[in-house]
């Protein structure tokens, strides 16, 4: 299993798993630390499952960031944390395929894995690649622009063009979606990196729209998470 979504779609996931095995989760993956990712943790790891992450993922369940109204962050459930961690490729040999566990460094966060299923010819990405919006640089949990888009090359590279890539978000897409994704996101860092050496601040890079060209092609933009991704730009290159 990859990933848990919130807890209380806990029962809804079980079921559904039941619908095409016996129902037994011996194996659970978490691609980063996002509580609509790992939240149903502490249900599936009560049922028995070993959860394997990212060394840094464990770290920051059991010292998160602050939370965004500046409380600290409250350490998720002995049950939900990951028990065997890695930070470099993990491959899990069952029922006749080769789950690889492929670190993607300081891109979403400091704590991605994607998961490539090589036998059934799919990719799970987690959130460092999205198929709907425009991409979250978590800076405040380890996450970086360049990261990122080596992390889109590491999945053009991996996959074939016949290959399911499913995403964190949005649709299932092919490679080809991906590489688009990344030069659109190298297409506006460049925008944005012209608006920073012009010593414009955040507010001004953000008032400029470095993203129009690209609002109604991006599947589920919108203006919040469009100012949002400008915004992480620009605190990178700032740097």
């Amino acid at each position: 299993m990859v990933d848990t979504q919130f807890a209380p779609l806990g029962d809804k996931i079980v079921a559904a798993i039941k619908q095409i095995s016996d129902g037994r989760i011996r194996y659970l993956v978490n691609t980063h630390v996002h509580p609509d990712h790992i939240g149903g943790n502490e249900n599936i790891g009560r049922q028995g499952a070993t959860i394997f992450a990212r060394e840094n993922l464990r770290a920051r369940m059991l010292k998160p960031a602050a939370q965004a109204n500046g409380q600290p962050g409250v350490a998720a459930p002995a049950l939900a944390i990951p028990t065997v961690t890695y930070d470099a490729p993990v491959i899990l040999h069952l029922n006749g395929e080769d789950v690889r566990l492929i670190p993607v460094p300081a891109a979403h966060t400091d704590g991605d894995t994607m998961v490539y299923f090589p036998n059934a010819n799919v990719i799970m990405t987690g959130d460092f690649y999205r198929s709907t919006g425009y991409p979250n640089i978590d800076r405040a949990n380890g996450g970086t622009m360049n990261g990122m888009l080596a992390g889109f090359d590491a999945i053009v590279a991996l996959a074939r063009p016949e290959t399911r890539i499913v995403p964190g978000h949005g649709a299932v897409v092919d490679k080809t979606a991906v590489a688009a994704h990344k030069a659109m996101m190298m297409a506006v860092r460049d925008k944005v990196a012209v608006l920073v050496r012009q010593n414009k601040t955040q507010e001004e890079a953000v008032a400029a729209k470095p993203t129009a060209e690209f609002d109604a092609s991006v599947t589920g933009a919108t203006p919040q998470t469009a100012d949002r991704f400008v915004g992480q730009l620009y605190q990178e290159l700032k740097k």
